[in-house]
């Protein structure tokens, strides 16, 4: 059974920083994509970023530039870097994976940009 475990979030001033980390178990996790998403309140899930198996990364426009994804294959884990936060990136922050075309997501962690 996958299962995917955010970390990580917590309460930042406007233009600080985050990072992210999302631990995943029962997969190769090497071998799969792995993404983030993100749901403020009472708006729809959104896609943030996504890196391949082999390091392809792709961003949102709302986050290009400021967000950085990774991935360490040893550790079955990946990383979202925020920087620059703004107020509009408030939200609840999710992983997911596709293994055998299910998608698998987290528990979410919350990250709030509040002064």
């Amino acid at each position: 059974q996958v299962q995917l475990v955010e970390s990580g979030g917590g309460l930042v001033q406007p233009g600080g920083s985050l990072r992210l980390s999302c631990a995943a178990s029962g997969m190769i996790f090497r071998l799969y994509a792995m993404g983030w998403h993100r749901q403020a309140p009472g708006k729809q899930r959104e896609w943030v970023a996504q890196v391949t198996s082999d390091d392809r990364r792709n961003y949102a426009d709302s986050v290009k530039g400021r967000f950085t994804i990774s991935r360490d294959n040893a550790k079955n884990t990946v990383f979202l870097q925020m920087n620059n936060l703004k107020l509009e990136d408030t939200a609840v922050y999710y992983c997911n994976t596709t293994v055998y075309s299910w998608t698998y997501w987290g528990q979410g962690t919350q990250v709030t940009v509040s002064s």
